[in-house]
Parts: C-alpha cells; sequence; structure tokens
C-alpha cells in the first residue's frame, strides 16, 4: 500500500517535471506540464490542468504519513514556487498545501531555509482570502526564536492589527492570537504608531 501511495504521488508530479509552454522552470528542476491529470467532459486548460495536479499535491499534504514522500519529491519547492504566480487559485493551493507541511519540524526547517518567509509574507497582499488565513497560520508554525525577526517583522505587526479590525471574523480572529501569542507588546505599540503615520499597508483580502 506505501508503495502505491508513493507511486500515486509520484505520478502527479510527473505533471510538474516537463518543461511548459513558456519554457519556465521551476525550484529543484520541477517544472510544469500540459498533459491530462484525469477524464473529464471537456478538455482540461493548461491552468487548469496545473491546478487539478496542485490541489491533489495539497490535499496530499494533510496526512503527515506522506511527508517522506513529498520531501522526496520536492513538493515543498513546488509549493514555493508556485506562491509567485499570476493565477490566484494555484497560489492559494500552494500556500494551503505548505501550511499543512510545515506542521513538520523537517519541513519547518527546509522551509526557513529555502527563504520561505518572504513569499509567503507576500501571499498576506493576496485578494484571496483563503490564501491570506493559510499564510498567516503558516507564519504561526514558521515562527522560532532563530525566524521570530522574519516572521513578527514590522511589517507583518502592522499587517495583523489592520486584519485584527477586519468585518471577516475568521480573519480577525486569527490575527489577534498572531498579536497576542506571537508579538511582544512593544512590537504591537511599534506597529499602532506606524498605523497612525501612514495609509499604506498590505489590503485586506476581498470577503
Amino acid at each position: 500500500m506505501e508503495l502505491g501511495r508513493l507511486e500515486y504521488l509520484q505520478a502527479l508530479v510527473t505533471e510538474f517535471q516537463v518543461t511548459d509552454s513558456t519554457g519556465n522552470k521551476c525550484r529543484g528542476s520541477l517544472a510544469l506540464s500540459v498533459s491530462s491529470v484525469s477524464s473529464h467532459t471537456r478538455p482540461f486548460s493548461l491552468a487548469e490542468a496545473k491546478e487539478q495536479v496542485l490541489a491533489n499535491l495539497a490535499n496530499f499534504a494533510y496526512d503527515p504519513s506522506n511527508y517522506e514522500y513529498l520531501q522526496q519529491l520536492q513538493v515543498l519547492d513546488l509549493f514555493l514556487d508556485m506562491l509567485t504566480e499570476d493565477n490566484e487559485t494555484l497560489v492559494e493551493f500552494a500556500m494551503g498545501g505548505l501550511c499543512n507541511l510545515c506542521l513538520d519540524k523537517t519541513n519547518k526547517e527546509y522551509i526557513l531555509e529555502a527563504n520561505g518567509v518572504e513569499p509567503i509574507i507576500n501571499c498576506l497582499s493576496s485578494s484571496n482570502e483563503e490564501t491570506v488565513v493559510s499564510a498567516v497560520t503558516t507564519l504561526m508554525f514558521l515562527t522560532t526564536p532563530r525566524s521570530r525577526t522574519q516572521t513578527t517583522a514590522l511589517p507583518v505587526v502592522e499587517c495583523m492589527l489592520r486584519f485584527s479590525l477586519s468585518a471577516n471574523t475568521r480573519l480577525s480572529n486569527l490575527a489577534s492570537i498572531f498579536l497576542q501569542d506571537y508579538c511582544s507588546p512593544l512590537q504591537v505599540e511599534e506597529a499602532r504608531n506606524l498605523s497612525r503615520h501612514t495609509a499604506v499597508g498590505i489590503p485586506l483580502p476581498k470577503d
């Protein structure tokens, strides 16, 4: 059964192993292909094919028993690369996959070593609620004594203050937890002072 699981994950990742029509390559020598992923009532477009495969991989990231296989298949690199895509659906699935994977200590360390914090912070400006929620949660999971200066940098704390005032209860509650559990009172006060003197900040996601 375990061999079958690895083979299935490998088949999914194979969808990303050939250079795509734009000639772009992914981190870790992974790339995107246009091949079909399943039978469907109509042919998948390139974007839909990518979304389908990435959604499947993100779903498998929920299960800790898949962590070793996903590490072996360089799926963390694939997710990190997708964070800079223009397609918001791809970013959403990639961010969700990373959120699931960073619960594992090995995965957490890999993301930190791969300079993954910056692109995750950039996802806070997404207009997609799911992407933003996953990004906030991932920053929580990635916070360690060593990474705290990045994950709770002043612009991040200022962003969380704004999120905490959102009419979106899900987002405001999550941001409040971030401020209370991961930020010092001094950091919060400094961010409040920044907010009073500037109207520029990370925009709230669309409802």
